[in-house]
This record gives C-alpha cells, structure tokens and sequence, in this order.
C-alpha cells in the first residue's frame, strides 16, 4: 500500500538527518535553508518482533517485512501559503501525503542559525499551522463559492457541502486545524476530496540535544503544552544522536551506545512504529517455507481486500480465508497443530483481518 508520511517543519530543524537516519536514501543536510528542493522519497522497514517470531518457527528461505513511505519535503517559511519560499511547490508536496509528521527544534545551538534568530519551537509550530491552514481557507473559498449558487437555488446535495464547508471555514478562521473541526465521520467523509492539509494526522517530533533524550526539556515542556487538545502523539528524539547510532556496524555498538544515553531502543525505530499507527495500517502475517512476510493492510479491512494486497486475483476470486492468531501459531508452533487444536478457522468474505493474523488465502480465477 502507496501510503506516505510527509516530514515538515521550518529549515534547519533536523527533517532531512531525521530522513536520512530512516531512510537508505541521502538527502542533503546542510546548514543553511532549502537544501531540499524537490521531496526525497524513502521506503522505509516497519520494526515489529512478531516477524522474527514467525520465522524462528518456519525457517523460511526468505523474510519480508512490511514498508512505509517517508517523504523529506523542503522548510516552509512564513508566506509559503502565498508563494514564499517556493511554498506552492512545497505545500503540494505535503497535500500528496497522508499523514504529517512535524520536526520541532527543541535544542539550542549557536552554531546553526534558526531562521527566526532565536529558538521556539511553539512559534514555529503556529507558524506551519498558519500556513497550512490559509492553503485550507483558499481552498474551502473556491469550492464554497462553486457549490454556493446551485445551494441559494435549492439543489439538496450543493446545500448539504456548502453547510459542512461553512463548517470547516469557520473553525479554520479561528486558527484551529481541520483535523478538529466540529463534524461528524460522515461529514469529513463529504470534504474528503478537498484534500485540507491540516486535516491529515499529525505526529511532532521534538529534536533535542543528547542530555535531554530521555526526560525532554523546557521546549519540549512548551509544545506538550501548546497540543494538549489536539489529537496528536509528541516523540521526543535526538535526530544527531539518531544519526550517530546510524552510522554504527553492529546490534552490539548500538546497544552499548543505547544503554550509555539510557535508551533501550533507537528513537527512529519508536517513530517508524508511531507513523505506522498514525496513518491507521495494522499488519498481517503470511508464512511459508519460502517466505515469512508483514502484509500492510488499512484498520478495519476485511479478508478480500486484504487479499488483494498480495495480488489482485487473490481478491476477485476470493473463496475463504484459512486465518490462525498470532499468539496460537507462537504458541503452537506449526499450522498442523493449530489445525488438531481447533485454532485454525475458516473465514468469509465479511470476516474483518485482526492485527497480526497468520492467513492463508483460497481464491479461484
């Protein structure tokens, strides 16, 4: 599945080393503003043990984990919504993805300039949300004034968009985002093909100096402040220090450069599991001698459209799903054995695919 998380944030936050730590591909990460003038595009693993549980069991000849897209999109700048700073080019870059995730700088450093001159990473964050949100009022403002003469004249479906757009503009004039607009899953569903920036989910990201990687700072204080009522995850990661761990050989140096900051994990690995989440994607498994392999599928989805994620024949001719919990195939340690237990069961079309299910597709073309 082509989904995509996009990194914003102003210049010299951190997004393209926080990209680089995530991605095989290099962007350039340079000290001075738009570095990155079109989008880098990374395909990125999705940290998650269930596999190598799966596999130790199998043995497989191969393992395939499951993938998300991360887009490094160039600073914005004040006036992007208006063309500063190449903003259109940029703002159409973040409207290609699905979620946001949102480089704050939390870290003092005399030696890399903040385009502002001074660090605040609460005023930075009004300053994206400004400019996404005036992007969202021109784009309400042309729709509203389409569908406005075909709603005074008693068209039905033009009254019911123009009533939910008045919604959104409302809300969006009193510098709130769309993602908190007042209306109901239906009614987003109607705005859906507006594509407002600032109704993606969004993740910050708090870049902090190596001393304040475990228990934050006052800047990252300030920002879990200021989102308290959005419905928002904040990460606090110290994107120079992800970059060192990068750049290790081994599992064991990076464990021992872990327990020496007190982390038990890289900060990157949180963020690729948070960003997994945040554009609502859960995981199932299929497994063979030939291959153990993560499937992504959307929350929610049911057994032949899961199917189809293998390959589109799998889903037109979908006949039933043979389906095993992950935690009876761990358990159990074989589908035979699941089978004699009574733990292997048959599902139909409406059967809805859980987060982490073992399955096997019968399908006929």
């Amino acid at each position: 599945m082509a989904l995509k998380c996009g990194i914003v944030g102003l210049p010299n936050v951190g997004k393209s080393t926080l990209f680089n730590c995530l991605s095989n591909a290099k962007a350039q990460a340079a000290n001075f503003p738009f570095c990155t003038i079109e989008p880098n595009v990374g395909t990125i693993t999705v940290p998650d043990e269930r596999l190598n549980a799966l596999a130790e069991i199998v043995n497989p000849e191969r393992i395939m984990p499951t993938t998300i897209e991360i887009v490094d999109i160039a600073g914005l700048v004040k006036g992007a919504s208006k063309g500063e700073g190449l903003g259109n080019q940029f703002l159409g870059n973040i409207r290609e993805c699905d979620a946001i995730i949102h480089v704050l700088r939390c870290f003092e450093d005399g030696n890399i300039v903040h385009v502002d001159g001074s660090v605040d990473p609460v005023r930075d964050k009004e300053v994206i949300d400004m400019e996404l949100q005036l992007k969202d009022l021109e784009t309400l403002g042309k729709r509203i004034d389409k569908v406005r003469k075909q709603a005074t004249v008693g068209d039905k479906e033009s009254k019911k968009q123009f009533d939910i757009y008045e919604k959104f503009r409302l809300h969006l004039e009193q510098g709130k985002s769309a993602r908190s607009a007042p209306v109901d899953e239906k009614e987003r569903e109607i705005a859906s093909d507006l594509y407002l920036l600032t109704d993606k989910p969004v993740m910050y990201v708090c870049n902090v100096e190596e001393t304040s990687v475990v228990d934050g700072n006052a800047h990252t204080k300030a920002v879990l402040e200021a989102v308290r009522d959005e419905e928002a995850e904040v990460l606090v990661l110290g994107v120079g220090i992800e970059a060192d761990i990068s750049s290790l050989d081994t599992f064991e140096e990076r464990q021992m450069f872990l327990d020496d900051i007190g982390l038990k994990a890289p900060g990157v690995s949180r963020l690729i599991t948070s960003a997994y989440d945040l554009l609502k994607l859960q995981t199932y498994f299929t497994a063979g001698v030939k291959e153990v392999r993560a499937w992504t599928i959307e929350e929610g989805m049911k057994a032949p459209r899961a199917a189809g994620v293998i390959h589109t024949d799998f889903e037109k001719g979908f006949i039933r799903a043979e389906v095993i919990g992950y935690d009876d195939y761990i358990e159990l340690r074989s589908e035979n054995a699941a089978k004699e237990a009574g733990k292997l069961h048959v599902e139909g079309k409406e059967y809805v695919v859980k987060d982490g299910d073992v399955m096997h597709f019968r399908f006929n073309v």
